[in-house]
């Protein structure tokens, strides 16, 4: 069961963490892994891996703890490690690969894949499934922006500083994913009320 943890309870987590307390660092780990692995998942769409990104996010926070200041924002903190985490392991992924292979190959597997072309008549798991394709389609900080925010429930201060850029950058991200949303799902000709309430 997921716990839900206020800016102060989490301060005073970080603090108790901080002092070494297993207690605080459990109830952090309850509270976050979830939404971390999710976060973990879309960046590496790979179950395993993406477990061990936000495992060894954990063992950082806990090697890192007498480092720490009680200010720091440990939510965005530990995503913002999944993150550089499943970067660094694409980044090193890609290397290997371009050693291995040669360009143009390199070339033609990093090409994007064809948007989803839906049917006309989408509802229930169908637009489940074809909105996620939609989001997958994004550019990838749209996609982040997108999933941080709305999925993650992160505030835009917070996405910016795991993502690295300022909160009216993080804003423009997020205007242009939901407007490709809405613009895709209004092809589809499917009934998205229930949908938008999220993304508006």
């Amino acid at each position: 069961m997921t716990t839900f943890f206020s800016p102060d309870d989490l301060s005073d987590l970080a603090a108790r963490v901080q002092r070494s307390d297993e207690l605080a660092f459990r109830q952090l780990f309850d509270a976050l892994y979830g939404p971390l692995l999710r976060t973990a998942r879309t960046l590496v769409r790979d179950e395993a891996v993406a477990e061990d990104l936000v495992q060894e996010a954990f063992v950082r926070l806990w090697d890192w703890r007498t480092r720490l200041d009680a200010e720091t924002p440990l939510r965005a903190w530990l995503f913002r490690t999944v993150r550089n985490l499943a970067f660094n392991l694409r980044r090193d992924a890609a290397t290997r690969q371009q050693l291995l292979t040669d360009p143009a190959a390199l070339a033609s597997a990093a090409s994007p894949r064809p948007a989803a072309s839906p049917d006309a008549n989408v509802c229930g798991d169908d637009l489940t499934i074809l909105v996620s394709a939609l989001i997958d389609d994004l550019p990838p900080r749209q996609r982040e922006a997108l999933l941080l925010t709305r999925v993650e429930g992160l505030s835009h201060t917070e996405v910016a500083d795991v993502m690295g850029c300022a909160p009216r950058t993080v804003n423009n991200h997020l205007v242009a994913a939901l407007s490709t949303l809405r613009w895709r799902l209004a092809d589809t000709g499917a009934m998205v009320a229930a949908f938008l309430w999220c993304v508006t």
